[in-house]
């Protein structure tokens, strides 16, 4: 009886309707050292958070893999606004589920759909797949140990350095190329695979069953015979590489540079299968589902669908599971350059870059303010979205703000649905930012 008195007093309404009304905040995030990360100062992600608050201490010998934004249960921000009593974004949303927007929220079932990130990859990521749907289901109920919810992981990676990373299956004639001057390699897929993928190259449908023919074999191997092929491989390598040869016809370097992170790993063979993607600054690659890959190394922002789901096979010491990754990939070959997904211009604000991918779960624009505009107005968009400043400072305020919020690299700011964020004092250096959201 007490309690629903509580619940209904003129007090907890007032409350509850002072709440709803704060719809921007500051975030703290929570980073992962992942061991793969960027160490101390050489990462991005700790450059950022000790940028945002410069009393966070970063230690020299510590890894700083990722920055997680987002509400994800391993990785939930907390709001950082003296109005809010300490809380979790994830907490918020669910008090104040309006604030993702009325689409979103029908759609998410009241959930915030995607988690945004910043990557600094030191060592290679394993070779993995993210499942569909379906998929994620079926292993999340066999195996839920390994596979921890049942949605599907599409992703994207969008450069903030050089960035380089594995993607998709190779065209046929370079991977033949590779089985014809890598003799440690064609041993692994056998005389007779190889041969039939020769054979295939007129057939899409049957290249692709070929395709997987050739993978799963080499995947499969034993690995007493991968690891004698592959130190023979390195042993090549490494003396022609001493002798001043070319060794790109074995793809000399990254095999080595693999090899000495991974070392008797049957993914170091995966290079021969899959393309080397090199992107610039603002060039991006779309991950969508069964699509293999791997990130190799640089600084990016990340976003994806709100999931944990990982299908691993090699470049890993985690949990491996070569035959559903071998079953469920798309064989389908392409060059390199169809894997660079690129930003379009907004056709409404010439400062905005959209990076919108072929799915519902979420969107990035990235902002760039020149120095030049004395003031700009961050539109506002149907949908929750997440602020990450990577360069300059700004001051913003919304309307219902009580108080401005200075902008400065590092700073991440969760902003509701249909609200526009006015920024003046726009810094020497202009200001540029990332937002992801979900454009339904």
């Amino acid at each position: 009886m007490g309690s629903e008195a509580d619940v209904t007093s003129p007090a907890v309404a007032r409350h509850v309707a002072a709440m709803e009304r704060v719809r921007v905040f500051p975030l703290t995030c929570v980073v992962q050292n992942y061991a793969w990360g960027k160490v101390g100062e050489d990462s991005e992600v700790a450059r950022l958070v000790v940028d945002g608050d410069p009393l966070t201490v970063i230690e020299d010998g510590k890894p700083y893999a990722e920055l997680w934004m987002g509400a994800h249960p391993k990785g939930d921000a907390q709001i950082k606004d003296n109005r809010v009593a300490q809380t979790t974004l994830g907490q918020w949303i669910a008090s104040f589920p309006a604030c993702l927007g009325s689409k979103v929220k029908d759609k998410f079932q009241g959930r915030l759909p995607f988690l945004f990130k910043v990557l600094s990859v030191n060592t290679a990521l394993s070779i993995q797949a993210h499942p569909n749907r379906e998929l994620a289901a079926r292993l999340h109920a066999q195996f839920p140990q390994h596979y921890p919810d049942d949605n599907h992981k599409p992703e994207m990676a969008i450069a903030l350095t050089h960035f380089q990373g594995l993607c998709g299956f190779r065209p046929v004639d370079q991977i033949l190329g590779f089985l014809h001057s890598v003799p440690e390699f064609r041993a692994l897929v056998g005389n007779e695979a190889a041969e039939e993928l020769q054979c295939s190259v007129e057939d899409a449908v049957h290249t692709r069953l070929v395709l997987k023919n050739c993978f799963t074999r080499m995947m499969n191997c034993e690995k007493k015979v991968f690891v004698d092929q592959l130190n023979m491989l390195v042993k090549r390598v490494t003396e022609e590489g001493a002798a001043a040869k070319d060794t790109s016809s074995s793809n000399g370097d990254l095999l080595l540079r693999l090899h000495s992170q991974y070392p008797g790993d049957i993914g170091c063979f995966s290079i021969f299968f899959l393309n080397h993607i090199m992107l610039e600054p603002g060039q991006a690659m779309f991950l969508g589902a069964n699509e293999p890959h791997a990130y190799i190394y640089g600084d990016c922002i990340e976003c994806m669908a709100c999931s944990d789901n990982t299908v691993r096979a090699g470049l890993t010491p985690k949990y491996i599971d070569v035959n559903t990754l071998c079953e469920m990939l798309n064989y389908s070959p392409a060059p390199a350059a169809s894997k660079i997904f690129l930003g379009v211009p907004d056709g409404a604000d010439p400062c905005v870059t959209v990076y919108d991918p072929p799915v519902p779960d979420f969107s990035v624009l990235r902002i760039q303010i020149p120095p030049s505009l004395p003031q700009y107005t961050i539109s506002p968009v149907d949908s929750a979205s997440i602020l990450l400043v990577t360069e300059g400072h700004a001051t913003a305020t919304c309307a219902t703000g009580l108080s401005e919020i200075m902008l400065r690299r590092g700073t991440v700011l969760f902003v509701s649905a249909n609200e526009s964020i006015s920024l003046e004092e726009v810094s020497p250096v202009g200001v540029t930012m990332f937002r992801a959201c979900c454009l339904l």
